[in-house]
């Protein structure tokens, strides 16, 4: 009897350890400890119904090829996975399949500067000379690259200009080299305004590199997607170029290998729509730069004119009338276009990766109008 007894009450103790209250869960932990809200069974069903309506009419009937990915509180609502990776051999898009993130890759490149910023390693008020003592333009600090208000011209425009680099592979030192020996002339001087530049986010990755001691696809795999499981995510760099797939125009015409594509920084983060949640979720839960930090990487740097649309420190913002923040970043190189929405105030997420050119991907922020507080939502006219 008294062998019994022991057995039913250990029996019973194991059983309330497993055991889950009769009540709903009100939240729920991720990986890093943020917790959201969970979402009813009620409201999944209704957040993914309006995404399907959406998606059918924007995305799904028109042509789009690609994967889209839809999150609340930290729960997938709607993804699918639609069309080819490769249009010569059929290869169809899955949910390991890497996308070039174009733009968005800026976000990797900014908040790499804000973690050795965080770290001490680094002033975002230092000159470009403290990194490139032969750079030869003065009064420009990385806070201005990654605000693109460092005046900057564009590589994409003064390199392929010149008969070197019509139809050989560049690299950033490449690029660099360039700027120091041609000298190629101003957009504007520095800090007078907003410029959208890609040879900003070229340089920051060699800032990347000078400080941290490794290459830059290298820092980030250790440093960001290894630490959080982003298993299909990486940067191209020439040392990839044999591998290229490419990307395709709206009429199914590839994008072959150019000069300019082996360039990082700005662009060539490959990743998958899944990846990329795992990124949101790590923005939430401060694994890779505190809140204070993520903050000032959020705040408006450009107010000469007056807009709801800003840019903070490799982040796109929009500044809804209800004082609502949207942090986000599109992306577009070659044919490859993207999308990629934090609508903070709703903890909702909007990911859509595409690599045959398709400009309802943008339209995709317009999903957030399904969400309380981000009803008001609009399209952002820069296609980056």
């Amino acid at each position: 009897m008294k062998i019994l007894l022991y057995i039913f009450i250990i029996a019973l103790v194991v059983s309330c350890k497993h055991s889950t209250p009769s009540d709903k869960h009100t939240s729920v932990a991720d990986a890093g400890g943020f917790e959201y809200r969970q979402l009813s069974p009620e409201e999944k069903a209704q957040y993914a119904a309006a995404v399907q309506r959406m998606y059918d009419s924007m995305l799904g009937k028109h042509g789009f090829n690609g994967s889209i990915l839809v999150a609340k509180n930290g729960q997938v609502l709607f993804e699918d996975y639609h069309g080819y990776s490769n249009l010569h051999t059929k290869d169809s898009i899955t949910p390991t399949t890497p996308f070039h993130l174009a733009s968005t890759s800026k976000t990797f490149t900014g908040m790499a500067i804000m973690k050795l910023y965080e770290e001490k390693k680094l002033n975002l008020d230092d000159s470009l000379q403290v990194f490139f003592p032969q750079f030869p333009y003065s009064g420009i600090t990385v806070r201005m690259l990654l605000s693109h208000r460092s005046g900057l011209p564009n590589y994409v425009y003064f390199m392929p200009a010149d008969p070197e680099w019509k139809h050989k592979l560049a690299t950033n030192n490449d690029m660099l080299q360039f700027m120091i020996d041609k000298k190629p002339a101003l957009y504007s001087y520095p800090n007078r305004g907003f410029h959208y530049c890609n040879t900003n986010y070229a340089l920051l990755a060699l800032i990347v590199e000078k400080v941290a001691g490794q290459t830059f696809p290298e820092y980030l795999s250790n440093t960001i997607f290894s630490p959080l499981g982003m298993k299909n995510t990486f940067v191209f760099s020439i040392k990839d170029s044999a591998n290229y797939h490419p990307s395709y125009q709206y009429n199914n015409r590839p994008f072959n290998l150019e000069p300019m594509d082996c360039v990082y920084g700005d662009k060539n983060v490959y990743s998958t729509a899944r990846d990329m949640l795992l990124w949101d979720k790590a923005i939430y839960s401060n694994r890779i730069v505190s809140q204070a930090t993520y903050e000032e990487a959020t705040q408006p740097n450009s107010n000469e004119r007056p807009s709801m649309h800003n840019y903070g420190l490799g982040w796109r913002l929009m500044i809804m009338p209800n004082a609502t923040k949207i942090v986000y970043h599109n992306g577009w190189w070659h044919g490859n276009n993207t999308c990629f929405t934090r609508l903070v105030a709703d903890t909702a997420t909007i990911i859509i990766l595409g690599n045959k050119f398709n400009k309802g991907i943008y339209a995709g922020m317009k999903i957030g109008t399904i969400f309380n507080n981000s009803k008001k939502t609009e399209v952002e006219k820069t296609e980056e």
